[in-house]
């Protein structure tokens, strides 16, 4: 049975570095080439509409994998296996991916790439829902905490590692694309044998017959679902925070602070760095203090509070330190958030037999405030300027922080 590891007494490690390497395998590879190479490769093939392409792109991403996320993750949790409920999808997932990636080498019309990475979020969806239901599925209650570590861990890994292998082959896009490949099989693969089969072959499957067979697919709507939809908007308020920053910190140095393209350059490297340090220094101890301490809402609120500060500092000065100071805070918050995160959201599920769907609805946040943070930013920039968008972002954090206190099912 996948849940018999809820008695173990032992740290489950092979569990949450199996998280750690699977988390890897897609997620390297995919932020390498979406931020880095797929861009390089609109760019030789449509030079002047490049832009609006790209953007064209996040859109149709974002609709698919919404879709492909819930799906996905309502069918994995219905599936029965020797090999687990879990494995089979994530596996799928990667030789999907890779065929893919191997066609995105070949294709050389627009029309193609799009067709081509529509086609890849369906595919990379049957990985993440998945994988982050292991934590459900097999971690145990007093160690919830520490596993969602491994996978924040990650997550502050992931988006420096792809790009920085990236950046490496903007004038080579193909061989890059292999790199990723290769790294993805490798990551992928060493995660599922870590993680192990947990088969749940002749496990009870409930026949799903009207209205069972929509709410199956959908949103929850019965159960506890008032803290589950307080942990997603909470998420969803953290992230378009975060990407009101992100979205535009490089027109925060060169429009905001007025350095040149060069200074700018130089300091978002310098900016990158603390970002990386920060993020995996307090992503490795953010789960074990929530184990010790029993206290994932309060990490997570002081996280979001801690986020919705350094979002502001920029306002103060027009000057560069006051980016290194967000990036010292954003950074902590982030690896803390990313640690404990996951442990949370698993906590507040209404329905445990639906957890990869859940959980695939709890992602959303991630992807919607990635887009609604840079409109949010670009319509407040349009009518009063940088300097209050800055602000704005810490408000938001704030009533993140609210929310998530206002959780009653966790500590």
């Amino acid at each position: 049975m996948e849940n018999e590891t809820n008695t173990a007494s032992k740290f489950p490690y092979r569990l949450g570095f199996g998280l750690l390497f699977g988390l890897l395998g897609w997620l390297v590879p995919y932020l390498g080439v979406n931020s880095t190479l797929l861009p390089a490769k609109i760019q030789q093939i449509a030079p002047n509409q490049k832009v609006q392409i790209v953007a064209l792109l996040a859109t149709i991403a974002m609709v698919v994998a919404t879709i492909a996320n819930i799906i996905e993750g309502a069918l994995s949790d219905r599936t029965t296996s020797r090999w687990g409920k879990r494995n089979p999808w994530i596996f799928l997932g990667m030789i999907s991916t890779l065929v893919c990636f191997y066609f995105l080498t070949k294709v050389t019309t627009i029309s193609g790439i799009i067709i081509n990475w529509s086609l890849f979020q369906v595919a990379l969806n049957m990985m993440v829902a998945p994988l982050v239901a292991f934590i459900a599925d097999k971690a145990p209650e007093k160690y919830r905490g520490s596993i969602s570590a491994f996978y924040g861990v990650g997550m502050n890994i992931g988006t420096p590692v792809g790009t920085m292998i990236a950046s490496q082959y903007i004038t080579n896009v193909n061989n890059g694309i292999y790199i990723f490949m290769v790294f993805e099989i490798v990551f992928t693969l060493v995660g599922l044998f870590l993680v192990g089969n947990g088969s749940n072959k002749g496990e009870t499957v409930t026949k799903l017959h009207g209205s069972e067979l929509i709410e199956a697919f959908s949103f929850p709507i019965h159960g506890d679902i008032r803290d589950f939809y307080l942990a997603v908007i909470g998420k969803l308020l953290f992230v378009s925070a975060q990407f009101i920053i992100t979205g535009y910190q490089l027109y925060i140095f060169t429009d905001y602070m007025k350095l040149s393209d060069a200074n700018a350059t130089h300091n978002l490297s310098i900016m990158s760095i603390i970002l990386l340090v920060a993020g995996v220094a307090f992503a490795t101890i953010g789960g074990p203090l929530a184990d010790k301490f029993h206290s994932l809402k309060l990490l997570v609120a002081i996280s979001t509070l801690v986020m919705g500060l350094g979002v502001a500092v920029p306002a103060i000065d027009p000057a560069p330190w006051t980016m290194f100071v967000y990036a010292g805070l954003s950074g902590a918050a982030m690896g803390m958030y990313n640690s404990v995160d996951q442990a949370l959201n698993v906590t507040v599920l209404p329905n445990p037999n639906s957890a990869a769907k859940d959980l695939g609805i709890v992602n959303l946040a991630n992807s919607l405030g990635q887009v609604f943070g840079p409109i949010v930013a670009s319509m407040i920039i349009g009518a009063i300027g940088y300097r209050m968008m800055l602000p704005a972002a810490g408000i938001m954090c704030l009533v993140g922080a609210i929310l998530i206190l206002m959780i009653k099912k966790v500590h």
